[in-house]
């Protein structure tokens, strides 16, 4: 068995604080995040290790972090995205509400988003994964988008408790969705509902804010 642990962003863009306060680290008192130490580390590590993978959502807040970058820096990040080290999925400006926003509203912030990373990261940067892990619900409007947009499978998170209760007995946590009868099996996509919402399975979360044991593997 083999058992692959990829972290991923999963950063607000403007909930508790505003955009530029979760960018630069503001008012921590409110919530922990700084976002532009979170991508510039990520990078750093990366480097470091090349068994190590990372998964970039947000393009909002790459965007953000890009334009504030060396040459050398936007050169290294390529070349983590061309390896395939680090990849882009999503790839909108945010991960999107489904159940309050109009349909010409979630296609704009796809198309901004995509649009910059086409622009910065090129071909090897495009996503093929949609990824709404946390939305309040989730509608086959949106899993028929992702497949007319191109994407090869989408993971969601949020679901029904009684929902999640009986994918997990029946072993139904992964699926081809079809998602229009009017596009018929052109808009079948296959999707996976995460065993355990979006968090770290026990004694493997290793945020700061975390209460887990640090591993210890002193072999010496």
């Amino acid at each position: 068995m083999n058992i692959h642990l990829v972290p991923h962003s999963h950063d607000d863009v403007g909930w508790l604080k505003t955009v530029d306060q979760y960018y630069y680290g503001a008012r921590n008192s409110i919530q922990e995040a700084g976002v532009q130490h979170i991508i510039g580390s990520t990078i750093q590590a990366l480097q470091k290790d090349s068994t190590r993978r990372f998964i970039q959502v947000e393009t909002a807040f790459f965007w953000q972090w890009w334009q504030d970058q060396s040459e050398q820096t936007k050169e290294i990040t390529k070349q983590l995205v061309d390896s395939g080290r680090l990849e882009i999925i999503n790839g909108a400006w945010s991960m999107n509400d489904e159940a309050a926003a109009h349909y010409h509203s979630i296609i704009d912030q796809f198309t901004l988003g995509l649009k910059r990373i086409d622009d910065t990261l090129g071909k090897c940067g495009r996503p093929k994964i949609g990824w709404q892990i946390d939305p309040f619900g989730h509608s086959k409007e949106m899993a028929s988008i992702f497949s007319q947009i191109g994407f090869e499978g989408m993971f969601f998170a949020r679901l029904d408790y009684r929902d999640s209760r009986k994918r997990h007995i029946n072993k139904d946590l992964e699926m081809i969705w079809q998602s229009s009868n009017d596009l018929g099996n052109t808009s079948n996509i296959f999707t996976g509902v995460l065993y355990d919402f979006y968090t770290a399975p026990a004694y493997f979360c290793w945020d700061v804010l975390c209460g887990d044991r640090p591993i210890v593997d002193n072999k010496k």
